[in-house]
């Protein structure tokens, strides 16, 4: 009974040649070199033919399933946990998850094969083609450090909105420390290099974009930029402080490496929260701090060079007197400071009674407490002025509020000045009208 065979193109090429052979047109030898085989191979083809017919050319494993192929009952498991429980997990995401959770060692080029012959697209979009050049990383940890914040949903509707703001450490790849945050705010970056520099130490310098955070947006005055000290944001002198460097970036994509972190973390992080139902800013540091060990066992690369650039605390430094925002005031007549809408006294000390048209220095510790010192010697300690730690956003102090002039006998009311408060025309003054308006008044009627 003649079956049906089935040949490829190059399989056709051997039947014809041997044709040739059997015919008597060509030798052996010469059909060897047309197929570019040796003949030895060329004489078990022609034996095969002789035995087996066109059959005789097809290769013995054709049909039959490879023995490395992953069984059937596997296959669709994974693609039932691709389908339903991990729909949104990229390809190299659900091969670490199925091997973590499931204990189902796939490779992630056989899970990408797996979803795609299933009909299942990559979540991730594809990446756009790369223009910028290359900067090779730092060689020691600590000696670059970029942050960040980023804004998303990462609670996905079940708690706040949140910021999460973190460094990654540019030799490594590593995370020392990331918080939440609700907004992106210094108080934020205080704490974040705080517990880097009480874990790790002091990097050497720190990549940041042009936020109002970082650098001040005010201009340098003339008598400022003589003397070479330009005006810096709180963060910027927290950093001279701890002669830390701070390098402006120009364009996102050159801190792509804290960028593509949170690339990854906006998928990586979002899961872990959504597995541990996290639905407040506590449950979500809590949930971050568990994950970041895992995170930089898993992408965490060996530095070009062990040896570690953090520099120690300094000996002798109390971190309460770095990290803190500090605002200059002038005391009153009555021994008093405005800060924040509010007046605080201060006693008098044992150097001197009153300390009226002194320059003193208001610090505000990240719990909120508030310390007044002046010439480094503290005079006066005032609890939090709100609960909790510092508002977020930037320290806008209130100014004192005017002292109105006093009224002199006769005089109206209305006539009365504020001091700093500037006079506000009438709705009706000549100088609100337009300058046609002005020439129709002027005009006589008739």
């Amino acid at each position: 009974m003649d079956t049906e065979v089935t040949l490829t193109v190059r399989e056709q090429k051997r039947l014809f040649v041997i044709t040739e052979v059997l015919a008597g047109r060509w030798t052996a030898a010469q059909a060897a070199a047309k197929l570019e085989l040796s003949l030895r191979q060329m004489r078990r083809l022609l034996a095969a033919y002789r035995r087996d017919g066109p059959a005789g050319l097809v290769h013995g494993n054709r049909g039959r399933p490879s023995p490395r192929c992953l069984p059937s009952d596997l296959r669709q498991q994974v693609v039932e946990l691709a389908r339903s429980a991990y729909a949104d997990y990229n390809d190299h995401h659900l091969a670490d998850v199925l091997a973590e959770d499931h204990n189902i060692q796939v490779s992630r080029s056989s899970v990408r094969r797996l979803r795609r012959e299933a009909g299942f697209a990559s979540p991730r979009k594809k990446r756009p083609p790369h223009h910028r050049s290359w900067r090779p990383r730092r060689p020691q940890p600590g000696m670059l450090l970029q942050l960040d914040g980023s804004h998303h949903a990462w609670l996905e509707g079940r708690g706040p909105e949140l910021c999460l703001i973190a460094a990654v450490d540019d030799a490594t790849g590593e995370i020392p420390w990331a918080l939440f945050r609700p907004e992106e705010d210094a108080a934020g970056y205080f704490m974040l290099l705080r517990h880097i520099s009480r874990t790790h130490g002091l990097p050497l310098a720190l990549y940041a974009d042009r936020h109002t955070i970082f650098q001040s947006p005010k201009k340098a005055s003339i008598s400022e930029q003589l003397a070479g000290h330009p005006p810096r944001s709180q963060f910027g002198r927290l950093l001279d402080q701890l002669a830390i460097q701070l390098i402006p970036a120009h364009s996102p994509q050159a801190k792509g490496r804290i960028e593509r972190l949170f690339g990854t973390l906006q998928d990586r992080l979002v899961k872990a929260l959504r597995q541990a139902r996290a639905s407040s800013l506590e449950d979500a540091n809590q949930v971050l701090q568990r994950f970041l060990p895992s995170y930089n066992s898993r992408f965490a690369v060996p530095p070009a060079q062990p040896q570690s650039a953090y520099r120690p605390w300094p000996a002798g430094l109390q971190p309460d007197t770095v990290f803190c925002f500090k605002h200059e005031r002038v005391v009153a007549n009555d021994n008093t400071i405005s800060f924040n809408g509010h007046r605080l006294p201060i006693a008098p000390g044992r150097s001197r009674c009153s300390h009226a048209h002194c320059r003193v220095e208001v610090r505000q510790h990240l719990n909120g407490q508030l310390l007044v010192c002046y010439q480094g010697s503290p005079l006066a300690r005032f609890k939090p002025l709100h609960p909790g730690p510092p508002p977020v956003g930037k320290f806008t102090p209130a100014d004192p509020p005017p002292i109105p002039a006093k009224r002199r006998p006769g005089k109206p009311v209305s006539r009365l000045k504020v001091p700093g408060r500037p006079h506000k025309p009438a709705p009706n003054h000549p100088w609100r009208l337009p300058i046609i308006a002005q020439a129709r008044a002027r005009k006589p009627e008739g």
